[in-house]
């Protein structure tokens, strides 16, 4: 699998952290042969060795000393660029063509754009104008979200970066759709007789994704101010789980059929708008608080953020998918930052049965659910009603649960690292397309429209809870409950 891969923004942290380690269990599994080489670009002046040695300390904090890291960090090289001059693509045109022939490479280039999203037009046109996509091989741009910051941005940006590259060389890249339980929705779906019948409106009452951070913004206050809990996590990572969940069998595991599946779910959300957003999304801002022992800032005393600051760290909504098979059943999603844990669930709950044999007035019958656990650990837990042992005909919960624990974690690929090697392969299935960026922005637009011309009475939920307790009533109101993420970890059912 010959490539050349440039990764534009090499001395930032996403390609420290995620990038360089990802790439190196490509090359210990086997996945890259001898006939792959990385540029790193960036506005630093670093010499080849300077960034050998910072490709070496990547990998050895996040994967430990390798024996073999001296032959991985050979086929790395550096180019210091300014992305606004066409000389500096000059020179790394020349050092690409020079790679290409030594390490043979067929012409084959993947673009990695690692940096802000501001300069991704600007590099795609420059990548274009400047030759280096003029290629006998394959030529891919991956890029990272954000991609835009509002539905009207987003065609901005689509229209520079369609001008050097087709949509099918277009790798709009969301790490969660690298993550190995995200992945297997698909797989519990389609692949199980005892589900797909169950899944729809018949047989579920209502479906919850809960993405929880016990981190605060951290150093990211600029960007955060900017962006907001919507934009940074609902437009895109939620978003993208709800249609997983809910789209149609598709007619094969092609790329094609599977977009056009999820595109279809997007077309069929319910258009939130006006007077009508504060009855289906709530929004928060976290307090001062306690986390694991540690007090901890509100947001507004964050570095970089304004004291007066209007923008949510939490954001909880009720989806509604106007379409025959969901029709009547709500996706509840919530997801914010400084929350009482790390975690990121789906629990699908299924309707009660019509009549209870088994009801005591002190102890209700539980509802069956299937829990999928995202991160920090990795499983599916079903959780069914069965006798009590000992007991007369007292019905007690069970749980039915498969772990990625052990051996099945040590082997479990990180996400970058699947989404880089589906890249190589040309497999565009688990990134996302323009169509489901575009639908994904025009409905988010509408509510962060009417969020920007109201001000919030922010702070309104403290550091180390699970969101505002206007969240809760969100869901009180249709007779539901948030199922509380620390209950249904996957470690306590054995």
């Amino acid at each position: 699998m010959a490539s050349l891969i440039m990764i534009f923004g090499a001395t930032g942290d996403l390609a420290k952290r995620k990038l360089f380690p990802s790439l190196y269990r490509l090359f210990e599994r086997g996945k890259l042969s001898e006939r792959f080489a990385v540029i790193g670009v960036g506005r630093r002046t670093l010499s080849n060795d300077e960034f050998q040695k910072s490709v070496k300390e990547s990998v050895s904090a996040a994967l430990g000393e390798k024996q073999d890291i001296e032959q991985f960090v050979n086929h790395f090289y550096y180019q210091s660029h300014d992305v606004a001059d066409s000389s500096s693509y000059a020179a790394l045109r020349k050092l690409a063509d020079e790679i290409d022939e030594h390490y043979q490479l067929d012409g084959n280039r993947i673009f990695y754009l690692a940096m802000a999203p501001e300069f991704f037009g600007p590099i795609a046109l420059h990548l274009k104008s400047d030759g280096l996509t003029d290629v006998k091989g394959y030529k891919r741009l991956v890029i990272e979200k954000p991609f835009g910051h509002d539905l009207e941005s987003a065609k901005e940006l689509n229209k520079q970066i369609r001008t050097a590259f087709s949509e099918e060389e277009i790798y709009r890249i969301d790490h969660y759709l690298g993550k190995e339980m995200v992945r297997n929705i698909e797989v519990i779906r389609f692949a199980n007789a005892i589900f797909e019948p169950l899944w729809n409106n018949r047989y579920i009452s209502n479906i919850q994704v809960t993405s929880s951070e016990s981190l605060g913004v951290e150093e990211r206050g600029r960007y955060y101010e900017s962006s907001g809990a919507l934009r940074d996590m609902l437009q895109n990572h939620m978003l993208q789980m709800v249609a997983l969940l809910a789209m149609e069998p598709p007619i094969s595991l092609t790329t094609d059929e599977i977009r056009s599946e999820k595109v279809r779910v997007f077309r069929s959300l319910r258009t939130i708008k006006g007077e009508e957003v504060k009855n289906y999304f709530v929004r928060g801002q976290y307090d001062a608080g306690t986390i694991n022992g540690n007090q901890v800032p509100k947001y507004r005393d964050e570095p970089m953020v304004d004291q007066e600051s209007n923008t949510e760290t939490f954001v909880a909504g009720k989806v509604m998918i106007d379409n025959f098979r969901w029709a009547g059943v709500p996706f509840y999603i919530r997801t914010g930052k400084r929350m009482e844990t790390k975690s990121t669930k789906i629990v699908i709950q299924f309707k009660d049965i019509p009549m209870n044999l088994y009801y005591q007035p002190e102890k209700m019958l539980n509802p069956n659910l299937l829990v999928i656990h995202i991160q920090p650990e990795e499983g599916i837990t079903l959780h069914l009603n069965a006798k009590h042992a000992g007991g007369h005909l007292d019905a007690q919960t069970v749980k039915l649960s498969f772990s990625n624990t052990g051996t099945n974690a040590m082997n479990t690929p990180e996400g970058y690292e699947k989404l880089l090697y589906d890249c190589m392969r040309g497999d565009a299935t688990n990134f996302t397309h323009w169509d489901e960026v575009a639908y994904s922005w025009a409905f988010v637009d509408k509510i962060s429209n009417v969020w920007a011309n109201e001000k919030a009475d922010f702070p309104n939920y403290a550091s180390g809870t699970m969101g505002p307790e206007a969240a809760d009533k969100l869901l009180e109101k249709d007779g539901f409950f948030w199922w509380p993420v620390a209950d249904l970890d996957v470690d306590t059912c054995k």
